[in-house]
């Protein structure tokens, strides 16, 4: 008889939890797939984002519509906000991974150049170099350069470790020349690339 109280009782409680842990999974989903979408529509690939949105306006319906329908449910309502917040970070995570595009990095260096150059040079990176003055020291050199976003972590590294007096600068670069050449190395293929792996 304890036993059955028992297993009744978990039974109980596992269906009490299913629709909670439901709206929960849902909402992690979906916030992830927002910031993938956000992502791709920044680098314009807005045939991805219209099918991801598809997806994760879907997902969205039917999480609100169990919440709404369930306002006196505290726990579906903890399950909908805790989601968000996880969908977020999960999807910032995500955003990481996602190695699409190309990033400008700029590095400005009052010291000689040329060392780097020639470092960065062995490395595959193509750059452009511009003689400048700033407020602090005389002469500066910038150096520009458009790198693949797979070889960004790859060139911050060797920045950090072998040259952490340069200040450099990245940005996302929306729009490239189709067929440009800026990285004199083989890279990841773009499929692969395009999915982060």
């Amino acid at each position: 008889m304890i036993r059955s109280v028992g297993v009744e009782s978990w039974g109980q409680f596992l269906g009490a939890a299913a629709l909670p842990i439901i709206i929960l999974i849902a909402r992690i989903v979906e916030i992830s797939l927002e910031t993938v979408r956000t992502i791709y529509i920044n680098r314009g690939h807005a045939n991805l984002a219209g099918w991801i949105g598809i997806t994760k306006t879907g997902i969205w319906l039917l999480s609100t519509g169990i919440v709404i329908t369930n306002l006196g449910d505290y726990w579906n309502l903890f399950a909908y906000l805790g989601g968000y917040g996880i969908g977020t970070l999960l999807g910032m995570q995500i955003e990481n991974m996602i190695s699409l595009g190309h990033v400008i990095v700029r590095l400005i260096t009052p010291a000689d150049p040329q060392p780097l150059i020639t470092e960065l040079s062995a490395l595959g990176y193509g750059m452009t170099r511009i003689e400048g003055s700033g407020s602090f020291s005389n002469t500066v050199t910038i150096i520009f350069m458009i790198v693949p976003r797979t070889e960004l972590g790859r060139l911050l590294g060797v920045l950090s470790t072998c040259h952490p007096d340069i200040l450099y600068t990245v940005e996302d670069v929306r729009n490239l020349k189709e067929g440009a050449k800026i990285f004199h190395r083989d890279t990841k293929s773009r499929i692969l690339g395009f999915f982060g792996l």
